[in-house]
């Protein structure tokens, strides 16, 4: 069976190949930070797709970003069928559905990450979160985690990342949490001008390539 393109954002490296990479934005929607990223991962050989779960709507403000974040919230269910969606048709456009998927989440993209490891386990092996917690029953997971967090995070209490670092634990899933001493939430995005670091989001950024590149190989 063939699945058409969802509406999203597609990245692929010059070859057309490479293991496959979910990207679930934040809830500012599918912007230019979020397709760059997409960019960046394809230039490093996966192939990168970022569904829009907002369907072409994108939020500048916080005030803005809540309401659309909130309303996807509220519409849960089918932002779940539309990731689903997604995942079936990067399976078969990357190619290497024996491989199973990498899925990125921010922020809001986090907890649906999280939610799709133990929704979907046969299809996803490994996860990356930036700043975003979420479910907190892992049995049926089988995937490996890496996530980042700011230091001081006014929308992601340590308690709800502790939490959930031990949640995976628990479940016995790997698990390598980092906390970027001096940063705060969006620290990762160059958009965000007030709350950007460049030093811990190029590290961040390594970290991550890293943990992709040892998933895919493994």
């Amino acid at each position: 069976m063939t699945y058409s393109q969802p509406q999203g954002f597609l990245a692929a490296p010059p070859t057309g190949q490479g293991s496959g990479v979910l990207v679930l934005h934040a809830w500012w929607g599918l912007n230019d930070t979020i397709k760059a990223f997409c960019t960046r991962l394809a230039e490093s050989g996966f192939v990168a797709f970022a569904p829009d779960l907002y369907h072409g709507k994108v939020a500048d403000t916080i005030p803005d970003a809540e309401a659309l974040g909130k309303a996807l919230d509220s519409n849960h269910l089918q932002a779940k069928a539309e990731i689903v969606e997604a995942v079936r048709y990067l399976n078969e456009r990357a190619g290497q559905a024996d491989r199973g998927l990498a899925v990125i989440g921010f922020s809001l993209g986090a907890y649906y990450a999280l939610d799709l490891s133990n929704a979907d386990p046969e299809h996803i092996r490994s996860v990356v979160i930036f700043y975003g917690t979420g479910a907190d029953e892992f049995s049926g997971s089988k995937a490996d985690y890496l996530g980042h967090f700011a230091e001081n995070d006014e929308f992601e209490p340590k308690s709800n990342v502790d939490s959930l670092e031990e949640s995976l634990r628990r479940a016995g899933r790997p698990v390598t949490f980092h906390r970027y001493s001096g940063t705060g939430h969006w620290f990762f995005e160059p958009d965000r001008s007030q709350a950007y670091n460049q030093t811990a989001a190029s590290l961040a950024w390594d970290r991550t390539l890293a943990f992709l590149k040892r998933s895919t190989t493994l």
